[in-house]
């Protein structure tokens, strides 16, 4: 399910730099002693701090340069020192260490601290100022806001005690000789400390964002955040409830703040594992595990508060687990993308979706004793590393010192897709992990034109849909949601990303997960601090977010659904609309389709976009106008113009996805020109080519979404070539078919008149509306069609002929005719003068005979003197 991509290798990228630099210290060819290099702190611009002990008995301290690779000593200890927490200002000037004093042996007697805290000056070595000298474990950090300013000569660093209060120490800082920084105001440091924070039981740091989350009790358990700015101010932005147990920590704990050797070699036991992550555009998720009552189950929360909810979810381990085992299970969790990921090494993997949270069928779930990240170590071992910037998740072995950036695994999602029973599925009911892994691949790893056609490779292999959902559907409104679900959270609630919601009775197996239960708990009380100057940026994101979420779930229905346009597409079909409001349609399907023509400028494979289809092309501009002035009602922050450029890009996303879908199934059945010919019969390829196309007819017919102009014309041809003529006619009789007069014309014009074709022909023309009809008839040369025409072009004639006084007519003026049968001769007077002021419809039309169309006249004119029976 993981890919894993090693990033950084404490053995390959560090140590053998460091022997080379002992043995050349030493003076031998080869230093074959133990360096014992530990990782310290991995600070906000991927630089990893860490310290090894020297040669010749100190304890050296060094910085790795993810972007160059390169290995810097920044300081030297004239002893072996524990370090169990340590710090870099931006500027590599200032070095903050805390230290865990030895209280082995002799020393054990001498009245020492356990932690001594030092800042000490690197650039050069000057000085050294002692900041805490207390019996407790003290963490060290320095800020590190991005600034425009070249030159800062000021630091700040944040001191964190187990005690449970957090100090800001501003060191002024300055220049000496041009180059030699040093501190101003070494003696009032701790005189002008700042106390951030009173009391806190457990603290989380985010180095990429700058902020400080800690957990304080009274009464209630609160979590909090201290946002940092560039400037020397920090406020308390967020305040969020918890449901915890009592006592929940039995120890402070640090998240995120280095890592402390000497601490973790007689670790206490964890009653609860937590740990926030953010997204940059505005998502917030709260995730802590919770003490296990039950020795054979795992219970964990994630707060969602970018959807004003909370889930608890409890996983069954299965009744063959020892309970001293079970005991020690916390599952650890892994931010990727928009996806939170709880593991447990053994057991499951579920990937919560923290977007579409609505339903589980989203969120995919893993178990068995083959879930294995692959890493050779227990997950107690594994650290996540932070940052939001990041679309993969980092973790950090801390046994090996090893780097990995792990990714969700796209060959595994569409294994789950092909395979009838995925390996690592609880369930035989597969249909729940098809649904999760196919809005994975497509909405979260979609972006990869290769993997959509993989997908799309699979929809043409599986083409029924399945018991519980229309995998066509769940391809397009998921691929759709894709291209907007960047643009804001609150989009979420407002577009289709999925066909289950339009079911009157969701499945169960849609809704459940055997071993696993969900309780949703709603409102999660968020407050966003009124003293706060401005929320900008993710602040400001999160509480519109929060904000939205509550206001859209006080809507009725506030998520567009595509069916709700069937009585507006009904009436625009059935009555007149007003040319204005014709007119605004056809504008808004121009943009629509001119976004196309860009798209596809050198892909002419399929004959779509080439032929005018009114109602196609009326039903896109609806689309059109119908999401934008949903999304305008609902999303006004996104702006107008906004809103128009994403409506456009989705319908024209929409038409291009099926035009995607007919490419690949045409590739793949290796359609040739003759595919589309009348005059031969269909292949099984083409039987498969139709049954695909009659699926995604049936597709979007459910949601009601247009098709692109030409779409029926094939199809219909493709039903021509490989269905029974009277299966065919049923089909359009049932309106499963609609017939396009490009279709129609060309039945017309490439089919011979045999008694067959006679037959169908006069079957389509029998179906067709009269006024294609009247523009049909000219296209086929049949006396049948010949004698229509002329019947309605005399009746056309004779409706409205010029009224003249007197009838004068002399054989010599008109040779032609015959004098002596009086109505034929004022019948054929009539027409040639009115003939001669109009248009002849006939100047074209090769197929018309003169002399049939003069006996027609004859033959009415008959009728109309009581001469003949009709």
């Amino acid at each position: 399910m993981l890919k894993l991509k090693p990033k950084f290798d404490l053995h390959r990228d560090v140590e053998c730099d460091i022997l080379r630099k002992e043995a050349s210290v030493c003076r031998v060819k080869e230093y074959s002693g133990d360096v014992d290099t530990r990782i310290l702190n991995i600070e906000r611009d991927g630089g990893i701090l860490y310290s090894w002990k020297g040669a010749t008995g100190t304890t050296r301290i060094g910085k790795y340069d993810s972007n160059t690779k390169q290995n810097k000593l920044l300081y030297t200890f004239d002893k072996q020192v524990c370090v169990s927490s340590c710090s870099l200002n931006k500027e590599e000037t200032l070095l903050a260490v805390s230290l865990a004093q030895n209280t082995r042996g002799e020393e054990r007697l001498k009245p020492i601290s356990k932690c001594l805290t030092l800042l000490i000056e690197i650039h050069p070595i000057n000085n050294t100022k002692v900041l805490k000298a207390v019996d407790c474990r003290v963490k060290v950090q320095f800020l590190n806001s991005e600034t425009d300013r070249r030159s800062v000569l000021e630091s700040h660093l944040l001191l964190l005690t187990e005690d449970g209060y957090v100090d800001l120490y501003h060191v002024l800082l300055a220049k000496q000789e041009g180059y030699r920084v040093v501190m101003a105001n070494p003696e009032r440091l701790t005189k002008t400390a700042e106390r951030i924070v009173e009391d806190f039981n457990w603290v989380q740091w985010d180095g990429h964002t700058q902020r400080l989350y800690y957990i304080t009790h009274n009464g209630k358990f609160l979590i909090r955040c201290v946002q940092f700015y560039p400037s020397r101010n920090c406020e308390t932005v967020l305040e969020l409830p918890l449901e915890l147990p009592a006592n929940p920590f039995r120890t402070v704990k640090f998240v995120n703040l280095g890592f402390d050797h000497y601490h973790t070699e007689r670790p206490e036991k964890e009653l609860v594992r937590m740990e926030v992550f953010t997204n940059q555009i505005g998502s917030m998720c709260v995730c802590y595990s919770q003490p296990i009552k039950d020795k054979h189950e795992v219970v964990y929360t994630v707060v969602l508060v970018h959807k004003d909810c909370s889930k608890t979810f409890r996983v069954s381990l299965g009744s063959e687990e020892s309970p001293q085992k079970a005991t020690q299970h916390h599952p650890l969790f892994i931010p990727i993308g928009y996806y939170i990921l709880a593991y447990l090494q053994g057991y499951f993997l579920h990937c919560i979706n923290t977007r579409q949270q609505e339903m589980l069928c989203h969120s995919l779930f893993l178990s068995g004793s083959d879930v294995d990240l692959g890493l050779q170590c227990q997950s107690a071992n594994i650290t996540v590393l932070h940052s939001e910037e990041e679309r993969n998740g980092k973790l950090l072995d801390r046994a090996t010192g090893r780097i990995h950036s792990a990714e969700l695994s796209s060959a595994y999602l569409l294994q789950i897709l092909r395979s009838d029973t995925p390996s690592r599925c609880p369930s035989s009911k597969t249909e729940p992990q098809r649904l999760a892994a196919l809005h994975c691949l497509l909405v979260y790893m979609g972006n990869d034109p290769n993997l959509e056609l993989k997908v799309i490779e699979w929809l043409c292999d599986n083409v029924n849909a399945f018991e519980s959902f229309d995998q066509i559907q769940e391809f397009i409104l998921a691929s759709l949601y894709r291209i907007s679900y960047e643009k804001s959270l609150s989009l979420d609630k407002i577009l289709p990303y999925s066909s289950v919601f339009d079911k009157k009775e969701i499945p169960v197996c849609l809704s459940e997960v055997p071993g696993v239960s969900c309780t949703t708990d709603f409102h999660t009380e968020s407050v966003f601090k009124d003293k706060a100057r401005s929320l900008l940026g993710f602040w400001s994101e999160l509480q519109w977010n929060t904000d939205r979420t509550k206001y859209l779930d006080a809507v009725p229905n506030p998520r567009y659904r595509t069916s709700h346009i069937q009585a507006e597409w009904y009436k625009l079909m059935s009555e007149r609309r007003p040319t204005s409001q014709m007119s605004h349609l056809e504008e808004n399907t121009k943009k629509v389709l001119s976004m196309v023509d860009t798209w596809c400028l050198d892909k002419k494979l399929v004959p779509l976009f080439q032929e005018e289809d009114q109602q196609q092309r009326a039903l896109i501009g609806l689309t059109v106008d119908k999401l934008r002035e949903h999304l305008n009602r609902h999303l006004p922050r996104l702006g107008k113009k906004k809103i128009d450029s994403l409506v456009v890009n989705y319908v024209a996303k929409l038409l291009e996805l099926i035009r995607h879908m007919l490419e690949s199934v045409w590739l793949k059945c290796k359609l040739g020109p003759c595919a589309l010919c009348f005059t031969q019969r269909g292949s099984p390829a083409e039987w498969s080519v139709f049954h695909f196309m009659f699926r995604i007819l049936e597709a979007t017919r459910g949601l009601c979404l247009p098709l692109p102009p030409g779409y029926h014309t094939l199809l219909s041809l493709f039903a021509m070539r490989v269905l029974p003529h009277h299966t065919f006619l049923q089909y359009i009789d049932h309106g499963v078919l609609q017939l396009t007069e490009t279709f129609v014309s060309r039945l017309m014009t490439d089919l011979d008149n045999s008694d067959a074709n006679e037959r169908l022909k006069f079957s389509i023309l029998k179906r067709l509306p009269e006024p294609m009809v009247q523009r049909i008839y000219h296209m086929w040369d049949h006396p049948v069609s010949s004698a229509s025409i002329s019947r309605d072009y005399v009746r056309t004639l004779l409706e409205k002929p010029k009224k003249k006084k007197g009838f004068a007519f002399t054989g010599r003026d008109k040779p032609g005719f015959r004098p002596e049968f009086l109505p034929l001769t004022y019948l054929a007077k009539t027409l040639s003068d009115i003939e001669e002021q109009a248009v002849n419809p006939f100047e074209e039309q090769e197929n018309v005979d003169a002399r049939f169309v003069e006996e027609t006249a004859l033959k009415q004119t008959l009728i109309l003197l009581g001469y003949e029976k009709k």
